[in-house]
């Protein structure tokens, strides 16, 4: 049972990171100071998943 409770967290750490990371993304897209793959190298996001964010963060503007 410890191993599920452990194994959840982890996944939730990683998630968490992963949602820090596409908040972090787009407000550098909105910024405009650097390029897609500068931002992607940033925060460790693959690039198609920055183009995403650039895409979704256009529709809303």
């Amino acid at each position: 049972m410890c191993k599920i409770m452990e194994d959840m967290r982890n996944e939730a750490a990683i998630e968490a990171a992963q949602n820090k990371a596409k908040r972090t993304a787009v407000h550098l897209i909105k910024l405009g100071k650097m390029t897609l793959e500068e931002i992607a190298e940033a925060t460790e996001l693959s690039l198609d998943i920055i183009k995403e964010l650039e895409s979704q963060s256009m529709q809303l503007a």
